[in-house]
């Protein structure tokens, strides 16, 4: 698959001892955890739904990172903001095949954006589930989410599939290239 998220993260980082807090959201079953996996380098053959949340912190050659993916069920959807604070990083997982979810995820996306705590903060939107023959395209995602309507922030969408692995390291660089651009 290419390189792993530490690799990614210690390109990203510019001094030793610094935490990058990435927060992974989305609605339920558009493929968090499985995406969390697939960076952390780990075994993706069984997933269950998240119960609140999954943090995965790893500490290696100075670096801590701390990945948050919050469970994306309606009733854990309200706490969602009290997770943001000192966010680096906003990625939104969107299941690409459940296109009756699409203005559910829309709004849901919207409403995070405009939340003071991520001002600024740059947005990657992986449109997951591409390996499925249902899967909206992701430019017809960003066209329905409004995506050039964002102006106070870099975004991205990123095609992928979680469970292959495929495009998720084109996103992973595209992290990269945004963490280094706002260093300088």
């Amino acid at each position: 698959m290419g390189e792993g998220l530490l690799s990614v993260i210690q390109r990203l980082r510019g001094s030793p001892g610094q935490e990058l807090r990435i927060v992974l959201l989305g609605l339920d079953n558009a493929g968090k955890t499985t995406l969390l996996k697939r960076l952390a380098s780990e075994e993706v053959t069984t997933i269950t739904p998240t119960q609140g949340f999954n943090i995965k912190s790893v500490h290696s050659h100075g670096f801590k990172l701390n990945v948050w993916d919050i469970g994306g069920q309606r009733s854990v959807r309200p706490y969602w903001r009290k997770y943001l604070g000192s966010t680096d990083l906003l990625i939104y997982v969107i299941d690409s095949a459940d296109q009756k979810r699409f203005e559910e995820t829309g709004q849901e996306l919207a409403e995070l954006t405009e939340d003071e705590s991520l001002t600024g903060v740059p947005l990657l939107v992986f449109a997951n589930k591409q390996d499925l023959v249902t899967a909206a395209p992701a430019a017809e995602i960003a066209e329905g989410l409004s995506l050039h309507t964002y102006r106070d922030r870099e975004w991205q969408i990123q095609a992928c599939s979680a469970l292959s692995g495929e495009g998720v390291q084109d996103g992973m660089n595209w992290i990269s290239s945004q963490i280094m651009n706002r260093k300088k």
